[in-house]
């Protein structure tokens, strides 16, 4: 049990920092070699949010790996494959269609047997 409730918290770090990372590049310009796309860069707080997420998610992840099975910790973090599909939908108003959540219920299955 112990394993799982690191595994939501780790997943959520790194859904909300992918979530953070996605909302940074929609706010910068087209790529180019220009100072104003680096500009835009080193003044984005969304940027700065998603690096410091996947630092934490970073550590969390060392932490769960130094006592946990590596066999029954890997599976659980793709729950943020599950936590992204409901970013996907409410935070970026994308259409997920019905094959997605078929997948989505496989995971969930599996975090659920591996969790047993």
């Amino acid at each position: 049990m112990r394993l799982f409730l690191l595994a939501i918290v780790q997943s959520i770090l790194l859904c909300g920092s992918q979530t953070m990372l996605k909302t940074a590049m929609l706010r910068v310009p087209s790529f180019g070699w220009t100072a104003a796309f680096w500009g835009s860069l080193l003044t984005n707080w969304w940027l700065l949010g998603a690096g410091i997420g996947f630092a934490c998610s970073g550590v969390m992840w060392a932490y769960i790996l130094r006592h946990f099975p590596f066999s029954h910790a890997y599976p659980l973090i793709s729950m943020a494959y599950v936590m992204g599909m409901f970013v996907a939908i409410f935070v970026f108003h994308e259409t997920v269609h019905w094959n997605q959540w078929v997948g989505v219920l496989l995971i969930m299955g599996g975090c659920f047997l591996i969790a047993q």
